[in-house]
């Protein structure tokens, strides 16, 4: 299928920064949570365990000591539906850090699923219901949506991801990654779906926003500017990705003073908040195997040519 300025794609990923993250961070407008709340006082099933202690901000900037990854989803299929969300979230309760808490950057899907437990819990609502409601509605982002319970309900030109040797068929539509696909298709880390204009669309909100050029939008400038500030010496800001000065996938020539975030799935967007130039990328580089890493070098390339034409 060709794709056009219609195709939807498996965000992946991106569902920390532009799903996740923004759910934070309109709880935290709305003065219902702060960054610096532990998961003992959000959370009961916490209180009295070794994360306890865990603050918010810990899990956005990737801080936390949990792992970066575990294969839940082969323990959770043989679990029945209606009960895998609560398996997995007593998985992560039992879950043991693999380092001290607040002390080196380690990339965490099993952080952003605690966020979003997090989300639910304090909104009294699921993940997918509290974003869209909140915040893409309000925008007319009607492109960026969860496929909940990986139903064929959804239509829409979607663009196919890997032919799954777990799921032994091509993935179209269904989240790609297994551990959000296992419990429903929402989750924290991945399961969101858009097309590159409805990410430029919510990105532009954003930036307008940071600079002071929308008021009374979704988001206050103030909090921005705190979520957008990078850890000292990391390239991290809260649920953000920020560029280093040698490797980054936005090439050379976007500022450090830039956010943005990958996507297992071969998508990525990059926002420099210095020049306000946003570029988003959406491929489906795991078709049909996520063996192909040629991305690696093309993305960096991609944003250089960008920032090339812009100063010419």
């Amino acid at each position: 299928m060709p794709v056009t300025t219609d195709t939807i794609f498996d965000l992946a990923s991106l569902t920390k920064p532009l799903a996740t993250t923004l759910a934070v961070m309109h709880l935290v407008q709305k003065r219902q949570i702060s960054v610096e709340d532990t998961l003992g006082q959000l959370l009961p099933d916490f209180q009295d365990g070794d994360k306890a202690r865990i603050r918010l901000e810990h899990l956005l900037y990737h801080i936390s000591g949990l792992p970066d990854y575990q294969p839940y989803y082969q323990r959770l299929s043989k679990v029945p539906m209606d009960l895998r969300r609560a398996a997995l979230r007593q998985f992560l309760v039992a879950e043991p850090p693999t380092q001290p808490c607040g002390e080196k950057v380690l990339y965490s899907d099993l952080g952003f699923m605690i966020l979003a437990w997090v989300v639910e819990h304090v909104a009294a609502r699921r993940l997918d219901h509290f974003v869209v409601d909140e915040i893409y509605q309000p925008l007319g982002l009607g492109h960026l949506v969860f496929n909940a319970h990986n139903t064929a309900d959804l239509q829409g030109p979607f663009a196919a991801t890997e032919d799954c040797s777990w799921r032994r068929e091509i993935i179209v539509g269904r989240v790609h990654d297994e551990n959000a696909f296992v419990v429903g298709g929402v989750e924290g880390h991945a399961g969101l779906f858009g097309t590159a204009g409805d990410v430029h669309r919510l990105l532009l909100e954003l930036l307008g926003t940071y600079h002071g050029q929308i008021h009374g939008g979704l988001f206050n400038q103030e909090l921005l500017h705190r979520f957008f500030k990078r850890l000292p010496e990391t390239d991290k800001a809260m649920g953000f990705d920020m560029p280093l000065l040698e490797g980054a996938s936005c090439g050379r020539r976007f500022s450090l003073n830039s956010v943005g975030h990958l996507g297992f799935t071969g998508t990525s967007f990059w926002m420099d908040l210095e020049r306000s130039a946003i570029v988003v990328l959406l491929t489906n580089r795991v078709h049909p195997t996520r063996e192909n890493e040629r991305i690696k070098a093309f993305r960096p390339r991609l944003h250089d040519t960008v920032i090339r034409a812009i100063e010419a």
